[in-house]
């Protein structure tokens, strides 16, 4: 399997407003550091994953609508909690449906995306394009 990564990073507020989030129950700034990994069974005809180029202007995009903004007043993410997971999940799910509408999406297996919090917390989710 071969992989292609870009990273960018954005931030956002938002609370958690449940008892298990302690104090980031409360309003908070998060900033992320964003992975986006591209995987293919095969390389495609140019002998590449996807282009870089257009891999990360497909990833400016979709973070482009969550960077410094107040994810509790995000209609994407009304009466759901903004989780570090369920964040990875909205990339993921935004950057697949660009990535597949274009010409470069065609024969890719999936896609991973990591979401950095600090260096020592991550979470992630995977999309298999071949499972659906």
């Amino acid at each position: 399997m071969f992989s292609l990564t870009v990273r960018r990073n954005f931030m956002i507020a938002h609370s958690l407003p449940r008892e298990a989030f302690g104090p980031a129950q409360g309003l908070h700034g998060a900033t992320f550091v964003t992975e986006v990994t591209f995987r293919r069974r095969e390389l495609n005809d140019d002998a590449i994953v996807l282009d870089i180029g257009a891999a990360g202007d497909v990833l400016d995009e979709v973070l482009a609508g969550l960077n410094y903004k107040n994810l509790d007043e995000h209609p994407d993410f009304a009466g759901k909690l903004s989780t570090t997971e369920a964040l990875a999940r909205y990339v993921a799910d935004a950057v697949a449906a660009q990535i597949r509408v274009g010409e470069d999406g065609r024969g890719l297996a999936g896609l991973d995306v990591t979401l950095r919090e600090t260096p020592d917390a991550w979470a992630g989710y995977s999309l298999d394009f071949e499972a659906r």
